[in-house]
């Protein structure tokens, strides 16, 4: 059976992830199985799982199979252009949801927020649709994520606005609120054979995992307005030398939770 496959490759999530598989193949709900447990599949079906199933053996993320991965209570599209989101990063709009209903306007205009390596746009989208009266630009250097974030935007009617860049090179205008989850994982650390399914651009940085995030530090401090804030993800091994960086720059830590950390410019 398929989740004994997925059990002998010691996955955790096998019998879920059998059913996910054989739901999305008979496009329905995955409750339709456990109400439907002798429905019998026909050869196409059959086929069609047995092949989604073998993308799986090989440790494919689910989340590429199926198409699609949920972030906070919303669908988003998912394909190898970029990460898969995590359930950790739904953090970053807690932070923000304390941030935002205090926050003094710092200008007459609307406040900005940019969302530095989008990938498939999960942070900014989300932004955007819980807080519209937010102006939202979503960058980064891949096209390919890019045009995921796109679609993304499109499906959920979200409007905002999109930069290609590597991180916040070429964008000059100043921003009340940067977000982020840039690479930052070193590559001698281990990590899962699905996590090494992902795009290494994404994944992976140099220096101990800091490289980018220090180019992304000295770019905030330039473009964050006063009493702007940068919120960024990073491995809980890194937050020490992160939070020194930042004081080096201008940036003052606040506060954190999980692996978001949040700093202001004063």
């Amino acid at each position: 059976m398929a989740t004994e496959k997925l059990r002998a490759l010691e996955i955790d999530s096998a019998r879920l992830d059998a059913e996910l598989i054989l739901a999305h193949t008979l496009r329905k709900p995955r409750t339709f199985l456990h109400a439907h447990p002798e429905e019998p599949l026909d050869a196409r079906a059959h086929e069609i799982a047995e092949a989604r199933l073998a993308l799986r053996v090989d440790r494919t993320p689910l989340a590429y199979i199926v198409g699609h991965k949920d972030f906070y209570g919303r669908q988003f599209k998912t394909t190898p252009a970029a990460l898969i989101p995590r359930p950790e990063t739904e953090s970053m709009i807690e932070l923000l949801r304390e941030l935002l209903p205090d926050a003094v306007p710092l200008v007459k205009e609307r406040r900005t927020l940019v969302d530095v390596g989008t990938g498939t746009g999960i942070i900014g989208i989300t932004a955007k649709l819980e807080w519209p009266e937010l102006d939202v630009t979503l960058t980064d250097i891949s096209q390919q994520a890019l045009a995921l974030a796109r679609q993304n935007a499109a499906s959920l009617e979200a409007d905002v606005a999109f930069h290609k860049g590597d991180l916040l090179r070429g964008y000059g205008m100043p921003i009340d609120i940067i977000v982020s989850n840039p690479p930052y994982v070193d590559r001698a650390w281990e990590v899962s054979p699905e996590t090494r399914a992902e795009p290494d651009v994404a994944l992976f940085a140099a220096n101990d995992g800091l490289a980018l995030i220090r180019q992304l530090l000295t770019q905030a401090a330039q473009l964050l307005r006063a009493g702007g804030s940068l919120l960024l993800e990073a491995d809980e091994r890194q937050h020490a030398a992160i939070i020194q960086a930042a004081h080096d720059q201008g940036l003052e830590y606040v506060t954190s939770l999980g692996l978001i950390l949040r700093f202001t410019k004063a």
